[in-house]
């Protein structure tokens, strides 16, 4: 069955119907309207599925895929047009242009964590670039998985958009498939599983995963700032973001300071109970809740440490007088867990972020001009902010991914269309004009010009 439907998706991309910009634009619009039309059933889906409210739903979900569809729709005609290059001498008289061609069929394999953000967010570009797409929503978020099948497959025919759920197994079957894209969000290890199924069949591949991004603080920081945005950024969604500060690098100095600041936010935007606040989500499963559990040394929880198994909560929980060689620092937490480490001279940072080299983001708090420059130059990252955290995900103008082992390749805005496109070159020359210098016999006159002319 499956190799069924990757016939007909197949089958309707060659048709060409994808290629017209306007079927396209109008494919876009349709996509912005049936999700408008059916938040509420978006809204009780990912609620049931670990508690996230109807506001954080729309703030860290359904608003950035809207934003990337209305982007999608204001620059199609420029995005999807050939861009004029100059010509060399060697080509005189010519014209090159790039065309920008759709890969054909693609695959989109979406992240249980955002189930919407991180499924529908590449589905944007993919179809603006004028591909059909076989999206796979996670199955470890079912009930987003059956409300996002139900409202697109009412509203797209499958043989250009198809929702097919299913666990790891499904999506097997579906990476047999001689794709022309492969779009996968998740973890490093299941990111080389995809790889070298898309091997087989040399297919391009974007990867998102992860890492343990670090959020680097120095002591003359706005601390208090610095507190609140990194509270918000490692606890939003219970800390199950991909691009969370995993860790905090503190500056001895302004160490106590901070801790006692984020200790004071988490009781600011989260109550004093947080397991009553409507901001803060559920762990999604029981296997991951004992994960996490695990990496709770009770010895250096300065806030939070509560849990409840039943109810999959893990309270805001920052661990001080943590090392590097701690269970917690050694895997990705994604999880509402913060340790945090201090540091009396700066040049310690940078072997401490090496060890987990090329995280997904980088955090840093600081008022130091140069230490910034050094920080951007001397760490391969992502992407990341400077005084904030998570908000460069927000940016259209901003390419995201990953560098090595957090990603390959980037999306959003014109980089998302960049990234489900293939860059094609063509070169259209005059007629009136040929050089001789290209045809025999090959004379000394000919191999001067010939130099001249090109280099």
């Amino acid at each position: 069955m499956i190799a069924e439907k990757f016939k007909q998706q197949r089958a309707f991309f060659l048709s060409g119907a994808t290629l017209d910009p306007r079927f396209r634009e109008k494919a876009l619009k349709k996509l912005l309207r049936v999700l408008k039309a059916n938040e509420s059933l978006l809204d009780e889906a990912i609620f049931q599925d670990f508690g996230k409210s109807a506001y954080e739903n729309y703030s860290t979900e359904l608003a950035t895929v809207y934003a990337e569809i209305k982007e999608a729709i204001c620059n199609l005609g420029e995005w999807s047009s050939p861009g004029k290059v100059p010509v060399n001498l060697t080509n005189f008289p010519g014209k090159g242009y790039i065309h920008h061609d759709p890969f054909g069929v693609c695959l989109i394999i979406g992240s249980w964590n955002y189930p919407y953000q991180l499924t529908l967010g590449p589905l944007v570009p993919a179809l603006a670039a004028g591909n059909t797409v076989v999206l796979k929503p996670s199955e470890l978020s079912p009930a987003s998985s059956v409300a996002l099948r139900k409202i697109l497959s009412e509203a797209f025919p499958e043989e250009y958009l198809m929702v097919s759920e299913g666990d790891a197994d499904v999506t097997t079957q579906w990476l047999a498939q001689p794709f022309d894209k492969i779009f996968f969000t998740g973890s490093p290890r299941v990111g080389k599983i995809v790889m070298k199924a898309a091997a087989e069949h040399l297919a391009s591949v974007t990867l998102e995963l992860g890492g343990k991004s670090p959020c680097i603080v120095t002591s003359c920081a706005n601390l208090k700032m610095a507190a609140r945005r990194i509270v918000w950024g490692k606890f939003l969604n219970a800390g199950q973001t991909c691009i969370a500060p995993d860790y905090v690098l503190v500056e001895q100095s302004a160490a106590q300071k901070l801790l006692d600041e984020m200790k004071r936010q988490i009781h600011l935007i989260y109550g004093e109970d947080p397991s009553r606040s409507e901001g803060f989500v559920r762990i999604i499963n029981h296997r991951h809740f004992d994960r996490l559990a695990a990496l709770v040394d009770t010895e250096k929880v300065f806030e939070g440490g509560i849990m409840d198994a039943e109810r999959l909560y893990i309270a805001p929980t920052i661990l001080t007088n943590v090392v590097p060689d701690d269970p917690i620092m050694q895997e990705e937490i994604f999880g509402p867990l913060l340790p945090v480490i201090t540091f009396t001279n700066r040049e310690e940072v940078f072997p401490i972020v090496e060890k987990h080299r090329n995280p997904l983001a980088l955090y840093l708090f600081t008022s130091d001009r140069r230490f910034k420059k050094e920080v951007v130059r001397r760490i391969p990252f992502g992407g990341g902010c400077i005084n904030d955290t998570l908000m460069h995900f927000t940016n259209p103008n901003l390419p995201f991914g990953g560098v090595g082992n957090s990603g390959t390749g980037s999306y959003h805005g014109v980089f998302g269309f960049r990234c489900f496109s293939r860059e094609k070159g063509v070169l259209h020359k005059g007629l009136w004009f040929e050089p001789f210098v290209k045809y025999p016999p090959f004379t000394g006159f000919k191999k001067w010009l010939m130099r001249l002319m090109m280099g």
